[in-house]
């Protein structure tokens, strides 16, 4: 049996985008931009299946999504599960949520295990409390903001435009340098789908925002829409010796950019300690759980 996976590329942006719509999935996953722009570090490509969305990563040692569409997932899973066996390859489907295992769970009763990862559930905020920044618990992060307008009385945001982009590239740059991303291979990753990301902001229809002090610009992010009640930001730098950078561009993106939507996902923390002390300062409402599943 053989599947045309096929590569990514920026023309099939409709085709995936429109699965993702009708799933309406809240991981930061589940989004054209982000399969595009990680696609070449994981080697992703993606097929159609009984009318369903799938992709792959890594062939040689290869893991599948779970499938999306309106079409039969019996069938659909049936044929992913003998393109496995006839390859001799354990079978391993990722980024799995626990509906959709759910799922898998009626059609193939004690078939499947799943094993969820703390490190890769995605943060969910409430939109409001991180605009307002409301409540004792968030106090810390009113003083930080407070902090940085005080000391920066010129400061500014602005959305990343056509004529800005080119000094985000010039601050990433010297972000690179400063956090030691060429020892270290994900930073590295990361660094390479940023500027990606910036190159093609307006192709992958990717929401910028940059803040501004003394002139310069010392923070900056990136984010979409998801495909249903959830704005998701994929990426936000900012210089660490600027006090109250970061919570200030996280506010100010929200409040420019996510307008209107309840919830912002701010991704996963990846096992970092100091990051995820970060993201849980900031009171998520939920954690989404994505697991890994594979044969009993």
């Amino acid at each position: 049996m053989e599947f045309n996976w096929k590569k990514i590329e920026l023309s099939d942006k409709d085709v995936i985008q429109g699965y993702y719509r009708r799933a309406k999935l809240q991981n930061c996953e589940s989004t054209f931009a982000n399969n595009y722009l990680w696609a070449p570090h994981y080697k992703i490509r993606y097929t159609i299946i009984e009318g369903m969305l799938a992709f792959l990563s890594d062939e040689e040692r290869p893991c599948v999504s779970f499938p999306l569409g309106e079409g039969d997932l019996k069938k659909t899973m049936d044929t992913i599960l003998t393109w496995f066996e006839e390859r001799e390859r354990p079978f391993k489907m990722n980024l799995v949520n626990p509906s959709q295992f759910a799922l898998l769970e009626e059609l193939y009763p004690d078939k499947f295990q799943i094993e969820y990862n703390r490190d890769y559930s995605d943060y969910v905020y409430e939109s409001e409390k991180l605009l307002t920044l409301s409540g004792k618990r968030l106090h810390g992060k009113r003083n930080h903001i407070n902090k940085f307008k005080e000391t920066y009385p010129d400061w500014s945001y602005e959305a990343i435009t056509g004529e800005n982009t080119q000094e985000c590239l010039e601050m990433a740059q010297e972000w690179r340098i400063r956090n030691g991303c060429d020892e270290d291979e994900a930073k590295d990753a990361e660094f390479c789908v940023t500027l990606k990301a910036l190159k093609l902001r307006e192709e992958l229809e990717l929401k910028g925002g940059l803040l501004r002090a003394d002139g310069r610009v010392v923070a900056f992010t990136l984010g979409e829409p998801g495909s249903g009640d959830t704005f998701i930001v994929h990426i936000e730098k900012a210089f660490a010796d600027v006090q109250g950078a970061y919570p200030m561009i996280n506010q100010q993106f929200v409040e420019h950019e996510a307008a209107g939507y309840p919830y912002v996902n701010r991704e996963e923390d990846t096992g970092a300690e100091g990051l995820r002390k970060a993201k849980l300062s900031y009171r998520p409402v939920m954690l989404l759980e994505k697991g890994i599943i594979r044969l009993k």
